[in-house]
């Protein structure tokens, strides 16, 4: 399989509007994460507050996105992708004008979840356009949109200094727009789409195991991308001492290796196997998990998490290099369902890091506890790869699992 097959199957105008929805949705997701330290200095929040703010729009983004999966599946992405960036706009609205209490900040990030839930659109999209073989590669372009949460660890501190943080989520309504715009003009739904079915049916894939195994698998790798994403500016204010700024650019780097990486994870699972590229990146994120437990100096820590965080993208490009061989009639509800895992994960992580600070007065157990889930996904993983191996043969012998 060669990059430059991906050029001549598909629908690339779509690809790179499936790129750009998740891109922009997944920087509006993660905002309150990014301008965490601002919102936590107006509110006077506890370590524990601190990790259910970030943590808020990940776990409602869980909810949305088995939402947006079924309506993917009965009345495609494109529809449902252009109401999601729609009402996405309520709560950025919302926050820029108002957002003065803590109760609201809870509702604003309740709503953040619909841009989260974009997920189970853009998948899909890319997914439909391309052939077996090149899935790994399609859904990890796509997937790298999760590449917005660099420009809201990036800008976001950096204006909030100079504007206010409310006025940061206020002006991340005209990039929305500008991707709206565009993605309404080239988006296209593939000749693929299934035709729509009782919305009992789609819960079926609940019935198979396989389901289970990916959003365990995904708990743990996206689970871990954006709950880390999401409190690593938290971690580094009160662990190391930085300004907000600061913070903010380390935590872009980290960040980035995750994302870009995730469509090379993809790209090897195409090669070798998505199950077999799991289990060394497990390894990879249990090692270097344990060595940020052992809270050690700022340029240690930061490499041991942007090896951690480049494991953890290219784990997501590789479950979902997977996740179309087995479901390839449910492909939306299966990513809204799968996705969903990984938003609860998501949510988990930061919220683990806050109340084990809190508990402890350490950000060691957390990080000693994630890279322990980390573990224990691998050892799930290496049993039931022999499973995958009978259940996840593909028709072309060019896919690997």
């Amino acid at each position: 399989m060669k990059i430059s097959d991906l050029r001549k199957s598909g629908h690339t105008p779509s690809l790179v509007a499936s790129f750009l929805y998740f891109d922009v949705s997944f920087m509006i997701w993660v905002m309150l994460g990014a301008l965490g330290v601002y919102i936590t200095r107006d509110f006077g929040l506890s370590p524990s507050q601190k990790g259910l703010i970030v943590a808020i729009p990940i776990l409602s983004g869980s909810f949305f996105r088995i939402v947006l999966g079924i309506l993917t599946d009965r009345i495609g992405p494109r529809k449902t992708a252009i109401s999601g960036m729609l009402i996405t706009m309520v709560p950025l609205l919302w926050a820029w004008l108002f957002g003065k209490s803590l109760i609201e900040l809870y509702f604003i990030g309740i709503l953040l979840g619909i841009a989260g839930a974009s997920f189970a659109a853009a998948i899909p999209m890319a997914s439909r356009w391309y052939p077996p073989h090149l899935q790994g590669l399609a859904m990890g372009i796509a997937g790298a949109g999760n590449s917005g949460t660099l420009f809201a660890t990036l800008f976001g501190p950096r204006i909030a200094d100079q504007i206010g943080w409310h006025n940061v989520i206020g002006l991340a309504i005209i990039p929305l727009l500008l991707v709206f715009i565009i993605y309404s003009l080239i988006a296209k739904d593939a000749p693929s789409q299934p035709q729509a079915k009782p919305i009992a049916q789609y819960f079926n894939v609940f019935k198979k195991k396989d389901t289970w195994f990916f959003c365990m698998l995904y708990s743990v790798t996206f689970g871990g991308f954006v709950g880390l994403s999401s409190f690593l500016s938290i971690f580094f204010v009160d662990q190391y001492d930085l300004s907000k700024v600061k913070a903010g650019d380390f935590v872009t780097l980290c960040v980035a290796a995750g994302s870009f990486f995730r469509p090379v994870g993809g790209w090897i699972a195409d090669k070798i196997g998505g199950g077999r590229l799991l289990i060394f990146l497990f390894i990879g994120v249990t090692l270097m998990m344990f060595g940020v437990s052992l809270l050690p100096g700022l340029t240690l820590v930061t490499i041991l998490l942007l090896i951690g965080m480049l494991c953890l993208g290219m784990g997501n490009g590789a479950v979902f290099q997977l996740v179309p061989q087995r479901f390839q009639k449910e492909i939306g509800m299966i990513t809204g369902i799968v996705g969903a895992a990984g938003g609860v994960g998501g949510f988990f992580v930061p919220n683990i890091l806050g109340t084990l600070k809190q508990f402890t007065g350490s950000y060691a157990a957390g990080f000693l506890v994630y890279a322990g889930v980390s573990f224990a996904a691998l050892l799930v993983l290496t049993i039931v790869q022999v499973s995958w191996r009978k259940a996840l043969v593909s028709k072309e012998a060019s896919v690997k699992i």
